[in-house]
């Protein structure tokens, strides 16, 4: 390999590797740019930074480095709108995960990202292999992984293909979860037309570290090898990226190559060995190669580095024979890290590597130039000014539209029910939803105690885990709800974050920051731009109003396959429990606790689950959100909680008021009777989906004491009821309208998804 010292002028590039391939000539007077997802404008703009005609190489690169996937190229000017900063926060956007400090010198490394079109094509191995990717942005870190997160969108179980899409999605997740050892502790699943031909599948990873861990993923020193680490490359994934970037077509099973396998027993190895590596201060940079692969973590280092790399693709592991280096480099080949160290400290790295029984090779050398030059059979293949790659990604400046829909939907008011319903009838209609009803059927699945360090399990507002050593405990979910964001943008968003942020505050934690996943169809189209404008200005002010930054995430575009797909930004939250004696639940726990509704209950039935059970669709406007209404409540309810007065604390989301009693009631099968006085219809009352809402159950003997807070901090607060029996009996306005046993709306809770789920397969 050249010494990078001495090179310092550009090189002569190969026009073409095989006799396959395009000549430059041929790719620009065939327009066969084009085929690989660049315009003519962009396709200029590289042979204006190559000062030449790029080679079918070349142009692979720029086109996976140029992709929305990597670039964020129609995202980038709203993602500056984010709030990134705080004093908690140890490192924010840019690198593999955020990392946030939670005292003692250690920190939290959390991320979400998706995995929506490789799963719609190949659901087990889609699923899965995104689960592989965002563990590994998370140990990239220097993080151990202590807990897994999902969200979940998916067409109505009554279509058989759906039903096959969410099984095996579900398996994905749960075999590479399980086999690497790391619990699934919570996430959320919807179901909703507008996700029948693209399902959303976002996986979320929470690690720990001490904050001189924290590793970044950054090239220095010249001359320091680059190591490559983990399973051979093959042609699996190729184009993955630009897969990710457009929209899937009719020929969505044509792109089935593109989808990536995982080997999570080769993932656990890779993890160990890494940790160790770490621990160890032997690295000066670490980064996973997930979306566009080698050339993605390459390019990004150096360039982070403010360096250049030379690569030699001969070194690569590869397990096919007769790889073009077009394959080599844009292949998404799983369970693959990229590592710079110090040049002389290699058999140090090897003794560690041969330990866990890990592949590697040396595959190349850092250098001074700020090129990214790479050598295939002796011969350069490409010499591309790195920043080309990333910093000077275009960046495109687009105009959104307001969509006819919403400004119809302005009109209409969802005051009430749109047919007579009975309390009773509906709160059995609505725990039978797939949307409300119990996700057991999924988080069973899912090995959800390995470590033993779970001390909430799925299916209360958020899961908990404790941390080793320490009082301290993690309270982490994940939340957004897309018919919201469909009927307002802005009130969806912000109402995503405030919603995650009361999940974990109703667990006993205050909300330290967010990560997120934007699902949205095409930029291209102004009404979705609009929506995802909206939605991130929304999201941008409910982050600043409770001081939750956002340290990282990912953007998912093109999405539509058949029709549109509701706008679905879902925010990934993690909170700290400052003592395990804090930590609470929303199971009712004794009978004689007085029951508490916090918050205003208003006539808002828009976008509520009630609403699409008795119409079908959605439609009016979504429940208003009043961010300091929302912040106070966070404040009370955490200081009522560490006071040690609260026994139970359940968020009021989907299903309302109602729900959230049941919900409440099934843990222990303990009943509730409930007496309300309102001027607003039973029904609507009782469903309404307003925000800034909680349930809790509170002992007798701290009942004046909290009541007390509440007058003091102006929330408002009403006693509805008292922890009681094995019924859930409800009253308004003196009359009873919900007199049922709990275990009976318990059954019709837990068995609707597997009801659904062993239907007949015909359609």
């Amino acid at each position: 390999m050249v010494q990078p010292e001495q090179q310092t002028t550009a090189v002569h590039v190969v026009e073409r590797v095989t006799d396959q391939e395009p000549t430059p000539t041929q790719i620009r007077d065939g327009e066969l740019f084009q085929e690989v997802g660049l315009n003519h404008e962009e396709y200029q703009q590289i042979t204006k930074h190559l000062g030449r005609l790029p080679n079918w190489t070349e142009l692979g690169i720029y086109s996976v480095m140029w992709s929305e996937h990597c670039s964020y190229k129609n995202s980038k000017p709203l993602l500056k709108r984010f709030p990134v900063e705080g004093p908690q926060v140890l490192q924010g956007p840019g690198e593999g995960a955020g990392a946030i400090d939670i005292g003692d010198g250690q920190a939290v490394v959390f991320k979400i990202e998706s995995h929506n079109h490789p799963t719609a094509v190949e659901p087990f191995q889609g699923a899965a292999t995104g689960v592989g990717g965002i563990i590994r942005d998370v140990f990239s870190m220097g993080a151990r992984p202590v807990a897994l997160l999902n969200s979940l969108r998916f067409g109505p179980l009554s279509n058989s293909r759906v039903r096959y899409l969410f099984e095996h999605a579900v398996a994905g997740i749960a075999h590479y979860g399980n086999v690497i050892g790391i619990p699934t502790v919570g996430g959320e699943v919807d179901f909703d037309d507008s996700y029948e031909g693209n399902p959303l599948v976002n996986a979320m990873c929470v690690g720990v570290l001490s904050h001189d861990e924290l590793q970044k993923g950054v090239a220095k020193g010249v001359g320091n090898p680059v190591i490559y680490v983990g399973a051979s490359t093959g042609r699996d994934g190729i184009h993955g990226a630009t897969f990710a970037s457009e929209e899937l077509g009719e020929d969505a099973e044509e792109k089935r190559p593109s989808v990536q396998a995982g080997d999570p027993f080769m993932e656990k190895l890779l993890l160990e060995a890494c940790i160790e590596l770490v621990k160890k201060g032997i690295l000066i940079g670490i980064q996973d190669m997930g979306a566009a692969g080698l050339t993605c973590s390459s390019a990004e280092m150096a360039s982070k580095g403010e360096t250049g790399m030379e690569l030699d693709l001969d070194q690569v592991p590869q397990r096919e024979t007769g790889m073009t280096p077009y394959e080599i480099l844009l292949s998404e080949s799983q369970e693959r890290m990229l590592l710079v160290v110090e040049d002389g400290r290699e058999a140090e790295v090897q003794e560690v590597l041969d330990k866990w029984e890990l592949p590697s090779a040396v595959v190349g050398r850092v250098t001074n130039d700020n090129r990214y030059r790479i050598r295939h059979q002796g011969r350069w293949v490409a010499d591309i000014p790195v920043q080309t790659l990333v910093d000077d990604a275009p960046v495109v400046y687009r105009t959104g539209k307001e969509p006819e829909a919403y400004r119809q939907n302005a009109g209409i008011r969802v005051d009430q029910p749109s047919v007579d319903i009975h309390p009773g009838e509906a709160l059995n209609q609505v725990l039978a939803s797939s949307n409300v009803a119990s996700k057991r059927w999924v988080y069973e699945q899912y090995d959800h105690m390995v470590r033993t360090s779970t001390a909430v399990r799925p299916g209360s507002d958020a899961a908990v885990v404790v941390l080793d050593g320490l009082d301290k405990a993690l309270a982490m979910c994940t939340d957004g709800n897309g018919r919201y964001v469909y009927l307002d943008p802005q009130e969806g968003g912000a109402a995503a974050v405030a919603e995650a942020a009361r999940n974990v505050v109703c667990s006993g934690a205050r909300p330290l920051g967010i990560t997120d996943c934007l699902n949205f169809g095409s930029p291209e189209k102004p009404e979705v731009f609009w929506q995802l404008e909206g939605a991130v200005d929304g999201m941008s002010e409910a982050c600043r109003q409770l001081e939750t930054p956002v340290v990282g995430g990912n953007v998912s575009l093109y999405n539509e396959s058949k029709g549109t797909i509701h706008p679905t930004p879902v925010v990934g939250m993690v909170g700290l429990v400052e003592s395990r004696q804090h930590i609470t639940t929303q199971a009712f726990k004794e009978e004689g606790d007085l029951i508490y509704l916090l918050g205003e209950t208003f006539a808002e039935l828009g976008g509520s689950e009630l609403q699409l059970i008795l119409d079908g669709k959605v439609s009016g406007r979504p429940p208003k959100i009043d961010l300091q209404r929302e912040k106070k409540l966070h404040q009370v309810i955490l200081t009522a909680i560490q006071k040690g007065w609260v026994r139970s604390a359940h968020d009021c989301s989907s299903g309302g008021l109602a729900v959230t009693l049941a919900e409440s009631s099934f843990d222990h099968e303990l009943g509730a009777r409930v007496e309300i006085e309102t001027a607003l219809d039973a029904t609507t009352y009782l469903f309404s989906e307003t925000q800034s809402r909680a349930v809790l159950s509170i002992p007798q003997e701290y009942a004046d004491a909290f009541q007390r807070l509440m007058e003091e901090e102006a929330v408002p607060c009403a006693k509805i009821g008292e922890v009681s029996g094995s019924c859930l009996t409800v009253e308004v306005n003196g009359q009873q309208v919900i007199d049922a046993p709990v275990k009976e709306l318990k059954s019709i809770w837990e068995g609707a998804i597997p009801c659904a789920m062993n239907a007949s397969s015909t359609n």
